[in-house]
């Protein structure tokens, strides 16, 4: 089942959302309609904030980036991308030389912004069966995951733009809370 997405604007996007345990009422079908939601939305990433659950909870798929990129003269080491669930994240680490890409989030349509990361991100969760993890990724898919991991404690994409440009986008940023933006998705708009 396809999700309507929260909007900017709505408090839970800025509150840090709980860990969940394995019993969670209905976490395998709402895994599958996060899949189904981001795909729908053509997302790469989907917190679960972002279909109004408060939970440690996203999934992203990086290799879709791959598929569907053009020939040109970057490469990215982590070819050809993950798709994973992360499930009660911690980030252990970041490292690595920051780097510019331009991003964008379902939750903020029709703005997208040069963001600067750094490349690795070591990341401690578990998976859908609950089996714990720890690895390091690097490349789109750890910029990916912490453009996720932020939306899980409370931080947009936004936050890491200096004020002059935030203030410039508050404009835009106030029409997407009031729902005055036309997406091809499902959203729920803070009025």
């Amino acid at each position: 089942m396809i999700l309507p997405i929260v909007a900017y604007g709505n408090p839970v996007l800025r509150k840090p959302a709980e860990a969940i345990t394995p019993d969670y009422p209905g976490l395998r079908q709402l895994v599958e309609d996060m899949w189904e939601t981001m795909y729908a939305s053509n997302g790469v990433g989907l917190a679960g904030p972002q279909i109004n659950k408060p939970i440690r909870l996203f999934v992203m798929d990086s290799a879709q980036i791959f598929a569907n990129m053009e020939d040109d003269d970057e490469t990215y080491t982590d070819e050809p991308g993950i798709k994973k669930v992360f499930i009660n994240a911690k980030m252990v680490a970041l490292n690595g030389e920051e780097w510019v890409y331009n991003e964008g989030c379902l939750s903020i349509p029709k703005i997208r912004e040069d963001i600067q990361r750094p490349e690795l991100v070591t990341i401690e969760y578990a998976d859908e069966n609950f089996v714990p993890h720890t690895e390091t990724f690097t490349g789109l898919t750890a910029r990916i995951i912490q453009h996720e991991y932020d939306h899980i404690d409370g931080k947009l994409f936004i936050d890491y733009l200096k004020p002059l440009k935030k203030k410039l986008l508050q404009g835009k940023l106030n029409d997407i809370s009031k729902g005055k933006v036309k997406v091809d998705y499902k959203m729920i708009f803070t009025k």
